[in-house]
């Protein structure tokens, strides 16, 4: 064992200039890089699927309870449910859960220096947990609430703010169209308070945060109706499981959804980058194997000499393979070594510097996000020495088949 990694060592790190040597480094390199690459790739999907999730899920919680309408969206006016003491316990005393706020939405046309834009507004009541949303806020603040009147303040999208030339503090009209036939159409005026950019152009193009009782009066709802609840969950991987357990614990006449059932376009792009992950990791892989083959093919065939010798001196066969698995052992650690540094430092990079930028209105952020999971980077590091040390075997056969006598007068 000794003697073998002696050897191995020696060819490993021969400072003088040959073939070997420098297809050695570059194997090394090739290994660092299949390395780096994966880690790379894999913090980037992280990222991306970690924060546009928490963006989708901050603006419309994890669940929606509304009441059933068979064959109607759920982003839309609802017909209101009555608020149920029974049901809200039952839901808080889920640990899973991490709030429940009611809302409504109605549909209004927003009008500005005679300039108009179709909108949805949503209503949230004092106790909505305005913490999730307060990041996305620009300019301004969040809404206040009064005691007895609605408040007449209202938040609007920067992208809306642009289009209609919006300014923190103006006054604008919503009007609203009666969905019942012979009432006539009604307007309010209220004051800008706030502009916020989600980033997700499905929101930022569409939605006003307002008073929930303003909706009410709109609608003539008593005070205690609303359009639906909002469940936030403090794991959001247990969405499906806690909302099929969710559906048998509702009346009849209620129903939820995942948010995922409600912008499955968003979520189905998510599960795309799993899939590009997959590719790149198989790619890695193969260039890591075929790499590592190569390299110990080389060095086989540039010391079928030295090989003749070990074996005419009585070194048996499975010493003489220990050297190359020794060799393959060197390249493996040193480039699964250097590929860690340079992975982890990379991501380290674009957490501080954010130099990689991105175009938000097609990717939902403005760079590219980094989340590092630990067991991932091991896993892969792990996993490319197991692989690694699974292709030396192909090149090492090539040794049990040299007679020592022609490997001696090999040119």
């Amino acid at each position: 064992m000794k003697l073998s990694l002696f050897i191995a060592t020696r060819i490993a790190f021969n400072k003088m200039q040959s073939f070997s040597r420098f297809i050695i480094r570059l194997s090394v390199a090739a290994t660092g890089l299949s390395v780096m690459a994966m880690i790379v790739t894999l913090s980037f999907v992280n990222g991306f699927q970690k924060e546009v999730s928490h963006k989708v899920f901050s603006f419309w919680g994890h669940i929606h309870v509304q009441h059933f309408e068979m064959g109607k969206s759920l982003v839309t006016e609802e017909t209101p449910i009555t608020e149920n003491d029974t049901i809200l316990k039952l839901l808080q005393k889920e640990k899973a859960v991490h709030s429940i706020d009611a809302f409504a939405t109605k549909s209004a046309v927003i009008e500005k220096n005679k300039s108009i834009e179709g909108i949805l507004i949503k209503g949230v009541e004092r106790n909505f947990d305005s913490t999730r949303f307060i990041p996305f806020m620009k300019q301004g603040h969040w809404l206040r609430f009064y005691d007895t009147l609605f408040n007449k303040e209202l938040l609007v999208s920067e992208q809306i703010a642009n289009t209609l030339e919006i300014k923190l503090g103006d006054t604008i009209r919503l009007h609203f169209i009666s969905s019942k036939a012979g009432e006539s159409s009604t307007y309010r005026k209220l004051i800008v308070s706030g502009i916020f950019k989600t980033g997700i152009e499905e929101y930022d193009n569409l939605f006003v945060i307002a008073d929930i009782r303003l909706l009410q009066r709109l609608n003539s709802w008593q005070k205690n109706q609303i359009g639906g609840y909002e469940i936030s969950l403090d794991d959001y991987t247990k969405l499906d499981s806690f909302n099929n357990t969710l559906l048998d614990k509702l009346p009849s006449e209620w129903a939820s959804k995942t948010t995922k059932e409600l912008y499955p376009n968003i979520f189905d792009w998510l599960n795309i980058q799993d899939v590009n992950r997959n590719v790149v990791f198989i790619i890695m892989t193969i260039v890591a194997i075929i790499n590592l083959i190569t390299c110990l093919l080389v060095l086989v065939l540039e010391r079928t000499k030295m090989i003749g010798l070990l074996k005419a001196i009585g070194l048996a066969d499975i010493k003489i393979q220990q050297i190359f698995f020794f060799n393959a052992a060197i390249i493996t650690l040193i480039g699964i070594g250097s590929g860690l540094i340079l992975g982890l430092g990379l991501c380290w990079l674009q957490i501080s510097t954010h130099f990689i930028h991105l175009d938000e209105s097609s990717y939902y952020v403005s760079y590219a996000p980094i989340y590092i999971i630990r067991w991932q980077v091991w896993l892969v590091c792990i996993g490319t020495s197991i692989i690694c040390f699974l292709a030396v075997i192909i090149p090492t056969i090539v040794i049990k088949k040299l007679s020592p006598i022609k490997a001696i007068q090999f040119k």
